[in-house]
């Protein structure tokens, strides 16, 4: 029997953990060390050398695309196929199960699957038909209550009353979809991981069989396993010690959906007679990056520990830029992959990577005023998220009342107890009458043609947009987004949905704000367009062709949390600062900090060759202008694994904040804080510098007509 290629590929950690005798084994495999062969390599020496009948393997890990690699993997190396093997993601094997066994687990044969779009549209039927104000009781709010309750294999029934008024009404929801699920045959994607669990746990028959056919139970990525996950993969392995789990506790970033990375810790508690291996030799980045991020992780207590090396060099110091402001910072990452990709690099294998979502507009702005294509991995464009569509459709139609699109996306959103039935009423009419939707909207309440309810709610929301234009008519530009985000109740809506998708929706608000602050207006003049609709026309050319397409070269931009698997060349890890990263809701709780922490290393090891720390001095964060301290995460690494860049500003400073380790370009037409005049906007002061030569442009605060950017070559200013 010929194992080489089982075993030569491997180092002497992977080696151990692929051909260890069957106990329940703990792969704690860094970043970058093989984690996945290891997994692949396993199940071939079971199957090869041990005798495993494919029929008994079984492998489970999170995404599609990971269990389609892990069965090419297999079939390539040992030239079977894995038809009968069961690999695949933990709802699409909880999926399999049930279909096999609906009878028992208390389905009928025809049960359908609801995917998150399909059940948040079942909750909101649910919330109508229980005469619940939607404002008070948001049907993503709901979904979220019902979907952790049943992560950590809750049911409504389980739940006590403990008088909390919020739960009280909760667990009423959660009962009546529980009902009309059962009652329709309707099973969640949560569901389908609970229903498993209750069946194999109330059928001891089944549970014995399963046991015996799964001899050996594989799972891959195990510290991003919830709750029960956890608690039916210990039902299969129960008493059988045949359990070989791979992950990593310092990798573990998805505490707020649900993961818990107290399972790896539990691991040894449950399996008494358990090994653990670690891999700790990365095959990805270069020794000095390797250094920093573990210098970094230390700092965590509760992690059970390892330590990464690699054998192929130290390569380059991380390189650490503190920029003036946030505009600085976007020039300065802009700038330094446009030398990358002049030196011959590829800009696929450039990756800029952000804790929150805000922070990639100016990014993309900056990207496409070079010409630079870019793609927003696992997440949209700034201008095409729904809540800055939300907020322009508002704006649009406080210039516009006949711009239909506009007026269909936000007549119910915040939902403002308009039905379904009005809104097609409203359609009909347009289509009828070829009329807009608005002027339909007018002629309905006109005629009265409406029940009282919708009546009284259209006509709140037409003299809404009719306020909001006149209250606004008068403002700055950045003053008209800021009020309509406030009076259009899509602040108060974003508020109520828990966890980071709530609080990261509010942020790209807030950043919408700053992106109308800082619009350069001054082709208005030529134009003849108001601010307004200049801004509208840029949003809309911002959500153009820019977006590269998925295999075009084109730099990538992602969160932390989706860059989680990926590795590139060159990384950017953006806004390394106090109150963004770690965020400011982590700094007082231990537990969310590790993860902050955790976050960061998993970060900086996407790195392979070349890894840039940037923070600003000032940013504008949430309406206000801040001055942050340097991130922690950036003071725990060693000083002499990093070296500070000096580069002359793009952006001017005002001397008070002033950083001797930048110098400043000098050369310019005007000073910080200088009256000029203008011979449309009069009397101003000069805020702010950048660009230079024909490129460069001035902020001013103008008496009358507030502030403004104007290019320097055309504004004609003059000193005072």
């Amino acid at each position: 029997m010929d194992i080489t290629p089982i075993i030569d590929p491997l180092n002497d950690a992977q080696r151990e953990a692929v051909t260890a005798p069957n106990r329940a084994l703990l792969i704690l495999a860094g970043a970058g060390s093989g984690k996945t062969r290891v997994l692949v390599h396993r199940i071939a020496w079971q199957l090869r050398v041990e005798g495993v009948s494919p029929h008994s393997i079984l492998a489970v890990t999170f995404t599609n695309k990971a269990a389609r690699e892990m069965r090419n993997r297999i079939e390539e190396l040992l030239g079977l196929s894995t038809q009968t093997m069961w690999i695949g993601t933990f709802h699409g094997l909880a999926h399999r199960l049930l279909r096999r066994h609906a009878k028992q687990a208390k389905l009928p044969e025809t049960f359908q699957v609801m995917d998150s779009s399909d059940q948040l549209r079942v909750i909101k039927r649910l919330v109508a038909g229980l005469n619940l104000d939607e404002t008070k009781w948001p049907p993503k709010q709901i979904q979220w209550f019902i979907n952790a309750q049943k992560d950590e294999g809750k049911r409504a029934l389980h739940l006590p009353d403990t008088g909390d008024l919020f739960v009280r009404q909760m667990l009423v929801v959660y009962r009546a979809y529980e009902e009309l699920c059962d009652r329709s045959g309707l099973v969640d994607f949560a569901e389908l991981l609970l229903r498993v669990h209750e069946v194999l746990r109330d059928n001891p028959d089944l549970l014995t069989f399963y046991q015996q056919r799964f001899l050996q139970v594989h799972v891959d990525e195990f510290q991003d396993t919830n709750t029960i996950q956890y608690a039916w993969l210990r039902l299969l392995t129960e008493g059988k010690d045949n359990l070989f789990v791979v992950g990593d506790d310092d990798q573990s970033i998805y505490g707020w959906r649900g993961a818990r990375v107290e399972n790896i810790y539990n691991f040894q508690k449950h399996y008494p007679n358990h090994q653990v291996i670690k891999l700790e030799q990365n095959y990805r980045s270069t020794g000095n990056i390797l250094n920093a991020a573990n210098k970094v992780i230390a700092k965590n207590q509760a992690r059970m520990g390892k330590e990464l090396w690699t054998d192929s060099g130290e390569g380059e110091l991380i390189s650490l830029y503190a920029a003036f402001n946030e505009l600085d910072e976007a020039y300065f990452v802009v700038d330094r992959i446009k030398a990358w990709v002049n030196e011959g690099g590829l800009r696929s294998d450039a990756a800029i990577l952000y804790r929150s979502n805000a922070q990639s507009r100016l990014f993309e702005e900056k990207l496409m005023a070079t010409g630079t294509p870019y793609r927003v991995y696992g997440g949209l464009r700034f201008f095409e998220r729904a809540e800055i569509k939300n907020a322009l459709a508002y704006l649009r139609l406080m210039t516009n009342r006949h711009d239909d699109p506009s007026f269909e996306r936000v007549v119910n959103t915040p939902t403002r107890g308009l039905g379904a039935k009005a809104v097609d009423d409203i359609r009909l009419i347009a289509k009828d009458r070829g009329i807009s939707l608005w002027s339909a909207a007018t002629d309905l309440i006109e005629h009265n043609r409406l029940g009282p309810r919708s009546k009284n709610a259209l006509i709140g929301f037409l003299q809404l947009i009719d306020n909001l234009a006149a209250q606004t008519e008068e403002l700055a530009l950045f003053e008209k987004v800021q009020l309509v985000n406030e009076h259009s109740g899509l602040i108060n809506l974003y508020k109520t949905e828990k966890g980071d998708r709530g609080e990261e929706k509010l942020e790209n608000l807030e950043e919408l704000i700053n992106a109308a602050r800082l619009f350069d207006s001054e082709q208005a003049n030529e134009e003849n367009l108001s601010e307004l609709d200049l801004f509208l026309a840029h949003a809309a050319l911002e959500a153009g062709d820019m977006q590269g397409d998925e295999f075009e070269d084109c730099v990538q931009l992602m969160t932390l949390h989706s860059a989680k698997g990926l590795e590139f060349k060159l990384v950017f890890l953006v806004g390394m600062e106090e109150g963004l990263f770690p965020s400011q809701q982590s700094s007082d709780d231990i537990a969310r900090l590790e993860e902050e922490r955790r976050l960061c290393y998993v970060g900086m090891t996407r790195a392979m060759k070349q890894l840039y720390l940037t923070y600003a001095e000032s940013r504008r964060i949430y309406g206000k202008e801040s001055y942050p301290r340097p991130s922690r995460f950036i003071r725990e690494i060693p000083s002499e694994l990093l070296q500070e860049i000096r580069m002359r500003a793009q952006v001017s400073r005002p001397a008070a904040v002033e950083n001797p380790r930048i110098s400043i370009n000098q050369e310019r037409s005007f000073k910080l804080g200088q009256r000029v005049g203008h011979a449309k906007f009069g009397e101003g002061v000069v805020l702010q510098l950048e660009g230079e030569g024909a490129q460069e442009r001035a902020q001013i605060n103008f008496k009358q007509a507030g502030v403004k950017w104007l290019m320097l070559n055309y504004a004609q200013l003059e000193a005072l």
